[in-house]
């Protein structure tokens, strides 16, 4: 019988996998970062060991490490995981669950990853984009940090709120100028993100620009359009 080796590079804890039988003492052995092997062949992207551990008695497709993420939140956090994305959803992965530590969904994560297909494909299983994590963040919030214009725009028409605010008080409009993604910034104007909301330093969005370049940019957008920021 051929053995297939995953390594853990942070616990250096080996596990065996019997290709095309899954050993099930092994498959559901935990590490010292309590991960089952499912955690670290979906966090390197290894279909073909999710394939055989997916299959194995007993299997959770929903099983939390011990920092409270599923398979689905590591698949979703990676380039190119279709297939595996793909897998554990015919699995009955649910989209909406939270991670025991943080909150946080399967979209929180794909939404921080410039990972457009992964976001639609989540939301087509039902994930809602309405959820905030124990920050108070949405999704949307990620995106809007990260600078992801797409994404933003998918959550926006996917029923997020545009001028929800975390525990901080900051909007995704807040985020996005304060990480300098003027693009960002302007789609959330445009969507009817407001200007006069302030988080609780007293900051409003356009005070949190890092230069004077990006607020000018900003700025002219916002007067093209008609909206005021003051």
């Amino acid at each position: 019988m051929e053995w297939i080796q995953i390594n853990s590079p942070s616990s250096q804890y080996t596990r065996l996998v019997a290709k095309g039988r899954a050993n099930p003492r092994l498959a559901s052995r935990r590490d010292d970062d309590d991960r089952l092997p499912i955690h670290w062949a979906a966090s390197y992207n290894r279909l073909p060991i999710v394939d055989i551990l997916a299959n194995t008695r007993d299997f959770d497709v929903d099983a939390q490490d011990g920092a409270g993420w599923t398979p689905l939140m590591m698949a979703a956090s990676l380039k190119n995981s279709d297939a595996v994305l793909d897998l554990l959803l015919n699995k009955g992965a649910d989209v909406n669950m939270k991670s025991s530590n943080h909150g946080q969904t399967a979209l929180h994560f794909t939404a921080s990853k410039n990972n457009l297909d992964v976001a639609r494909k989540l939301i087509a299983q039902k994930a809602s984009a309405r959820v905030k994590d124990k920050r108070g963040q949405l999704a949307l919030h990620r995106a809007a940090a990260a600078g992801n214009v797409p994404v933003v725009k998918l959550l926006l028409e996917n029923r997020s709120p545009i001028n929800a605010t975390d525990m901080d008080g900051s909007t995704a409009l807040h985020h996005a100028i304060a990480e300098g993604h003027g693009d960002t910034a302007v789609l959330l104007l445009k969507a009817g993100a407001e200007t006069d909301k302030r988080d609780q330093s007293g900051a409003l969005a356009i005070d949190l620009a890092p230069d004077a370049k990006i607020r000018s940019f900003i700025e002219r957008a916002a007067e093209e359009e008609g909206i005021s920021l003051a």
